[in-house]
């Protein structure tokens, strides 16, 4: 193989498993195939995928056209966006820059949003969005009363001055990214309706039959990396609508930046990056372990006590004019869509009726779960907590109660037509109300025919409740307390990855940690494309820091599970063991991060911590953002600290403890989710059903090790990860748990790989200190 790849590496030299992995990742992408690369820090993998992917969009004989980054970490984000640049500062001097975009949301890019104006913000700015839009549209369509052109140059016009308005104010122009836009500081109107000027502008600017690239006003191929600043910037200070913008680049530039929702989200690829499915686009998927996590929320769906609600009164606004057999502006309006439509009054009167019914359905079944579950939970709403009412016995495949309950009542054909009916619905309202705002009815209906179509073995239902509280509610009912949520859970989210995987011409899946391989291949429907024809090759790599420059145990402790440690707060054996190894690592000097398996089990390790260190101690807690920013400041402002967390929070994996941020991680524990919970069991039971000895692909796993352990041994490999980020960092990792240090029925060391598993020495609890003491006697 020739080393054409070279002249794109935005480096002097590869590291040489990093040379190894682009080499790879091209010979798998030319045979249209699919790269699976476990590398751990200081592999460069953000290198590595760019360098193959780029390399294959510029080489004339490939038939790749873009690269395509998908990743769940904000940070890693940025990091492919400095190495994007970095490519571009070394390339050679004949040669164009390669061009480069970041996907981001509306609220990113919206001029209005962006300096919260004309009652747009990040909340209300898909609803904002979507009906100035159509009402644009509408106007300039092929029945509308003007063209594009005219409502652009109106708002124009309206601010230079122009029009004799016998006003002597001066014009006051919106500005956003550091650039006047030509229109006011709000929206416009025509005849009374309200329009937006930027989408105007666009829709001018948009061939009739052509590529809708040739709207944007600007030069990207010269440009190299083009940040959101610069990409608003460019299309406001012209008047076009820099959302419309980004999504007419999508195709073009040859290197977008973007997270999952930008390929498995189905109503963002509908919307807004279907273009990128493409067998000319080389993938990459970065912090691919979290792949399968993040597609199976992705491709579940449901709908909300609340939004049946809306739904019903949404079918009433468009059933009562005719209904009423008037002759008023609506109800004319109403028969005309229906007669345009294949949709009956009829079935919009039944698809009433069942929303109705399946919501006073809900309320008895939320009622008599906690009257069953919870007596007396009427008098103590405060005191309710999160819960989850399962419709089927999760260990059993077959039809959930809801369902049943519906089969006795309704026909199919309410089931099948509902979408349809949601469909027409929201038309209709959209016509007879000017408001901008989301509709209700198509995401009814649209859930309604999932739930419909999607078997009982991969797919469990349930009634999720989620805290909330509300004032408006009567003082005894569960709404007050809680928003309940009819939920259509996809349990085996493997089949979904490989079809869209099977999209791309090929490309790139990778992370630090995806060991073990089989059961990522498994689980993320790799091995269907490999027996399809698409070729997967795996590559692992280890740390290539010099080895003398960390330390790594596993401490032989009792299991932390609830049968050694008990309850939290528990005076156990157990327990005081876990304290004694975490003290004797966060005894000494250095910044340490202490990962316990949940919140609750956090909190009282950061008590038992404060009683016994004489250095800080700071206690992560399930907050928002700016909370965990403020944590994590604290945490790197000077002197050594304890920070405890959960491993199943934001502070384990994906954060930058470079330099000397962190001298050392303890893992207490194997981080496995809520077994108890329905939805676990019936993820477990699925996973036996497809991947077990006896299943559809028969991976030889049980449904326990690939749906829980092995993503819980991924999270605390991430976890101790965090400590040995450069070639010149010292640290300590520290796994404390007998199922991390033998060899048993239960142990975990063979989720690990062999490089991994030779550097973490089994130690007593008794022995732990005299390694860290040895460690520390060779720093220097």
């Amino acid at each position: 193989m020739g080393e054409t790849w070279r002249t794109v590496f935005g480096h002097d030299e590869p590291y040489p498993d990093q040379a190894d992995g682009i080499e790879t990742a091209v010979e798998v992408a030319d045979r249209g195939g699919f790269a699976v690369i476990e590398g751990a820090c200081g592999t460069g993998k953000t290198m590595l995928a760019l360098t193959a992917g780029i390399d294959r969009v510029r080489d004339p004989d490939s038939p790749f056209e873009r690269v395509a980054v998908l990743t769940s970490v904000k940070q890693q984000l940025r990091q492919f966006e400095a190495d994007v640049e970095t490519i571009n500062q070394e390339l050679p001097e004949d040669w164009r820059p390669v061009s480069a975009l970041t996907l981001v949301g509306k609220a990113d890019v919206c001029p209005y949003s962006r300096e919260r104006v004309a009652d747009v913000d990040e909340t209300t700015v898909y609803d904002r969005c979507d009906g100035l839009r159509e009402r644009t549209r509408n106007l300039t369509g092929s029945d509308g009363p003007t063209t594009a052109a005219a409502l652009a140059d109106d708002a124009r016009r309206t601010q230079t001055g122009l029009l004799d308005t016998g006003s002597g104010a001066a014009a006051e122009f919106l500005e956003t990214a550091g650039e006047p836009t030509p229109y006011p500081p709000d929206t416009a109107e025509y005849e009374g309706v309200e329009y937006c000027p930027f989408y105007a502008q666009y829709l001018d600017d948009l061939p009739e039959d052509g590529d809708p690239a040739e709207a944007v006003p600007f030069d990207v191929t010269d440009r190299g990396l083009l940040d959101t600043d610069d990409l608003v910037g460019l299309a406001a200070s012209h008047g076009a609508c820099p959302h419309s913008i980004l999504g007419a680049l999508i195709p073009h530039v040859e290197v977008t930046i973007g997270n999952y929702y930008h390929a498995f989200d189905p109503q963002t690829v509908g919307s807004f990056t279907g273009a990128l499915l493409d067998d000319s686009t080389f993938v990459v998927c970065d912090e691919a372990h979290m792949l399968e996590p993040r597609v199976r929320d992705l491709v579940s769906d449901g709908v909300g006590d609340a939004t049946l609600r809306d739904a019903e009164s949404e079918l009433t606004r468009v059933i009562q004019p005719v209904a009423m057999d008037d002759d008023s502006r609506d109800a004319d309006l109403i028969r005309g869509e229906l007669a345009e439509s294949d949709v009956s009054l009829a079935e919009v009167k039944a698809t009433r009726a069942f929303v109705r019914d399946l919501r006073e359905e809900l309320d008895r079944r939320v009622r008599a779960h906690l009257d069953r579950e919870r007596p007396g939970w009427r008098a103590s709403l405060d005191g309710l907590e999160d819960d989850e009412i399962p419709l089927r016995d999760p260990d059993r495949p077959e039809p959930d109660a809801i369902t049943e309950w519906a089969d006795g009542r309704y026909g199919d054909d309410v089931w099948v037509r509902a979408e349809a009916v949601g469909a027409v619905v929201a038309r209709v309202l959209n016509e007879l109300e000017e408001a901008d705002r989301e509709r209700a009815t198509p995401t009814v209906g649209r859930v309604l025919g999932a739930w419909y179509r999607a078997d009982h073995t991969r797919y469990f239902r349930t009634i999720d409740l989620s805290r909330t509280w509300n004032e408006a509610e009567p003082g005894d009912s569960w709404r007050r307390a809680y928003n309940a949520r009819l939920a259509l859970h996809n349990c085996v989210p493997g089949d979904a990855i490989a079809d869209r995987l099977d999209d791309f011409g090929g490309g790139v899946l990778m992370s630090a940690t995806l060991e073990p391989l089989d059961v990522f291949r498994t689980v993320t429907g790799l091995n269907t494309l490999a027996d399809d024809g698409r070729p997967v090759v795996e590559r692992t790599y280890g740390l290539g820091f010099p080895a003398e420059n960390r330390a790594s145990f596993a401490v032989d402790a009792p299991a932390y599970t609830y049968e050694n440690r008990g309850e939290v707060g528990a005076d156990t054996d157990a327990r005081r063991v876990y304290v004694d190894a975490v003290a004797e690592v966060a005894g000494r000097d250095g910044n340490v991060l202490v990962g316990m398996p949940n919140y609750a089990e956090a909190e009282w390790m950061a008590g038992r911590l404060d009683e016994r260190l004489d250095s800080p101690v700071l206690l992560d807690e399930s907050s928002d953002d700016g909370a965990t920013e403020a944590l994590k400041t604290d945490f790197f402002s000077g002197g050594s600290k304890t920070l405890v967390t959960s491993l199943r929070g934001t502070l384990t994996e994906g954060v930058d403890y470079r330099g000397d941020r962190l001298h050392a991680a303890v893992v207490c524990g194997v981080p496995l989710v809520d077994t108890t919970r329905p939805r676990t069991q019936a993820v477990v039971t699925a996973y036996d059903r497809a991947f077990g000895a006896d299943g559809e692909h028969g991976g030889g796993r049980s449904g326990f090790e690939t749906a829980l352990t092995a993503p819980a041994v991924r999270k605390a490999r991430q976890a101790v990860g965090r400590v040995i980020r450069g070639p010149d960092e010292r640290g300590v990792r520290v796994l404390v748990d007998a199922r991390y240090a033998r060899d048993r029925w239960n142990g975990v060391r063979g989720y690990f790989p062999a490089w991994e598993r030779e550097e973490f020495r089994p130690v007593s609890p008794d022995m732990l200190s005299l390694g860290l003491d040895r460690f520390e006697t060779t720093d220097g």
